[in-house]
């Protein structure tokens, strides 16, 4: 997992934005709309987002219907969340 998350974080490009979403679900689920408002970002790059970070099982998606749709974490990342804060630390001293 933390290789994972490396990658997801600190190894991409949109990295900086998949830790936001992913501190942001920490605290409670969100729909895109909900996150885009909140981070200051554009709603289609939250989704773009969302759907890499669901792809990898960080995040899990219920409801159905383009806004209907929230967003939480994982159990798996829920588990590995102290990981997840140590990367993104760490990677923001790069």
């Amino acid at each position: 997992m933390e290789g994972l998350l490396w990658w997801l974080v600190a190894g991409t490009r949109g990295g900086i934005n998949r830790a936001r979403i992913i501190d942001e679900l920490n605290s409670r689920p969100y729909n895109a709309n909900q996150l885009a408002k909140c981070l200051k970002l554009d709603y289609k790059t939250v989704k773009h987002h969302l759907n890499v970070l669901t792809k990898n099982n960080i995040v899990t998606a219920c409801g159905e219907g383009h806004y209907g749709t929230v967003y939480m974490l994982s159990a798996t990342m829920e588990k590995n969340y102290d990981s997840f804060q140590k990367i993104w630390k760490e990677s923001e001293k790069e």
